[in-house]
């Protein structure tokens, strides 16, 4: 019997390990009422690693906001809550950063940068964070 309840605790640790999808948002923000701060605190929520990027230091869901760029590895999903003109000074850290994906949130849909991620192989994907959380579609 304890060697079936082994199992099915590894089995349970691997499963959520495999849906643990770290992410870097990027507009990070401290204001509740910004989707940037929902978005860390639903990713925490549901058992996500986040590190956060903002204009201003702080902490949300006891992730704390960073102002300036920081060595990432591993980064499976950026999602970007930044309008497109100030997209532009995080092109290429995105791009040396290799994520699997780029989320576009509302308001962040950035065609020139789809193309420049697509052709570094990295998949874009114009969507709202929190609807794909909220819908387990994360």
């Amino acid at each position: 019997m304890n060697h079936f309840i082994k199992i099915a605790l590894s089995l349970s640790l691997f499963i959520i390990f495999m849906k643990n999808k770290k992410t870097l948002v990027l507009g990070a923000s401290t204001k509740p009422d910004r989707y940037a701060y929902k978005a860390i605190s639903m990713l925490v929520e549901k058992g996500h690693s986040v590190l956060a990027i903002g204009q201003n230091q702080g902490e949300v869901a006891g992730i704390p906001i960073r102002t300036k760029n920081i060595p990432l590895k591993n980064i499976d999903t950026v999602t970007l809550y930044l309008n497109p003109l100030r997209q532009r000074d995080y092109y290429n850290y995105i791009i040396d950063t290799k994520p699997k994906r780029v989320l576009f949130n509302p308001g962040a849909e950035n065609p020139e940068f789809y193309q420049l991620l697509q052709s570094n192989g990295i998949q874009v994907e114009i969507a709202c964070t929190l609807v794909l959380l909220a819908t387990n579609q994360y």
